[in-house]
């Protein structure tokens, strides 16, 4: 099983959600209003009170068949709209 975490700007989580659901995506959790450092910039804490610059954080866990249907529509959103996308193994427990 595999685990992809998606970060992208908040106002793009739709898009996101769209290649997901097209891709039939058995289900994922979306944390909203995520906020931290990256290497390009810092996020205030005005930005984070008026949602400006805030970002989603989706988590995916599904099996390799699904990452390979959604990989190449997701770099493809990310690269346009910015974001990052993390590839994991995941063992249940």
């Amino acid at each position: 099983m595999k685990r992809l975490d998606l970060i992208f700007s908040e106002r793009e989580l739709d898009n996101v959600l769209s290649v997901l659901e097209k891709a039939e995506v058995p289900g994922y959790t979306i944390l909203k209003h995520a906020t931290g450092r990256g290497p390009e910039r810092i996020v205030s804490e005005d930005m984070e009170f008026t949602g400006f610059g805030a970002n989603a954080h989706v988590i995916i866990f599904c099996e390799q068949e699904i990452i390979d249907k959604i990989k190449e529509s997701i770099k493809s959103v990310l690269s346009y709209y910015g974001g990052v996308a993390f590839l994991s193994e995941a063992t249940p427990l």
